[in-house]
């Protein structure tokens, strides 16, 4: 058998009618977006063009889309810029965001301008979004809240609705990562009101090193990287317009075949969730496991000699997972999220996450293929 990519909340592979797209640019479209020439107008069509496929799937303005080198600097930018240009004095977050967003808390904090709380975690995961009404209304300072949509170790999902209309209800500005939920979740911005909101196309099988953050438009923002006019003076540096192209193209793709997709690795999912209960009755799932996106399954193995060999072994037997957060891979630290949710255990945790190409019949693979390991 093939290798088994079991790991698609770290990153997913470039489906190949997006690939044929961004070759296709590639070859023919060399000009610069901004050079006023006709090579030049025609690449700045390719990126406008992205731009609408983008808005048009969250349902906001196209001047509300900035196109970034990907999640990381998208979720930095909106929270760095909303310290420095809009006078926020305080942000709720969590302990189980994003590395990327936690060091930039830190580096907020280090200014000394901005105070950071962090909202409580439930035994489960999830946000008490009571605690974040009471922390909400116990201030009345200029107040961002950044909570991720899908916890990327865990899956766990955050209420976005509910969390919006608190936020607004208390006048606070509300930034929500959502690189994990997008393309496979529909989101209305039109609906939902969000200030600040990421995206990445590699989450959603287009290429890595490009993204976008949603800005709303009731929120004015200086550049984050400076040099030039692009994006409408909010970024400088020549447009990366493969990428850009790349990314509109997968995610009209995920789009459309949203509902196909989410069926198919729910089946997967569940499949591999009650073969494993059955065979290792041992084994517990971290997280909210009711209340999760259906890619991802946080797997608690329990103590044992050659569960430090785990990862390694199942890389070993053509199986490709992670041990929590794959931004850091290669570091092993050990991940922050399950830390916090089960600081004293030695259990082993590994994180299985799903995409529509893979089969029943790898992941009866991976079962059979556990038994030696654990």
């Amino acid at each position: 058998m093939d290798r088994i990519f079991l790991d698609n909340s770290a990153t997913t592979p470039i489906d190949p009618e997006v690939l044929v797209a961004m070759t296709e640019v590639m070859a023919k479209n060399y000009g610069n977006p901004s050079s006023i020439h006709a090579e030049g107008r025609q690449a700045r069509a390719l990126i406008e063009q992205a731009r609408k496929t983008v808005a048009n799937t969250l349902n906001c303005s196209i001047g509300e889309i900035f196109f970034t080198s990907g999640g990381t600097e998208a979720n930095n930018m909106a929270l760095k810029n909303s310290v420095r240009d809009l006078g926020i004095t305080r942000i709720i977050s969590s302990p189980l965001e994003h590395h990327c967003v936690l060091h930039s808390l830190d580096a907020i904090c280090e200014s000394g301008n901005t105070a950071v709380e962090m909202v409580r975690i439930d035994a489960r995961g999830n946000v008490d979004l009571i605690d974040l009404e009471q922390r909400l209304a116990a201030s009345s300072e200029k107040t961002l809240v950044s909570l991720m949509h899908a916890n990327n170790e865990i899956g766990n999902m955050l209420p976005l609705e509910k969390v919006a209309a608190l936020c607004e209800s208390a006048g606070a500005l509300f930034h929500c990562d959502t690189v994990q939920t997008m393309g496979y979740f529909p989101i209305d911005l039109d609906t939902t009101r969000v200030n600040f909101l990421s995206g990445s196309a590699h989450k959603f099988y287009g290429p890595k090193g490009v993204g976008f953050v949603y800005i709303n438009n009731d929120n004015i923002i200086k550049p984050y990287l400076n040099g030039g006019a692009q994006e409408r003076n909010m970024r400088g540096g020549t447009e990366n317009i493969y990428g850009i192209v790349g990314l509109a193209a997968a995610l009209k793709m995920a789009v459309a075949e949203q509902e196909e997709r989410a069926a198919k690795i729910r089946t997967l999912k569940e499949h591999f969730r009650s073969s494993l209960l059955e065979k290792y009755p041992s084994v517990t799932f971290n997280g909210d496991t009711e209340n999760g996106h259906y890619k991802v399954l946080s797997v608690s193995f329990p103590e044992s000699p050659k569960g430090d060999l785990l990862l390694m072994n199942l890389d070993l037997n053509g199986i490709s997972a992670s041990g929590g957060s794959a931004c850091s891979s290669g570091i092993d630290v050990g991940s922050h999220v399950i830390a916090h949710l089960h600081p004293d255990s030695k259990r082993h945790t590994v994180r299985f996450s799903f995409s529509h190409h893979n089969t029943i019949a790898e992941v009866d693979y991976v079962v059979e293929k556990l038994e030696g390991m654990l």
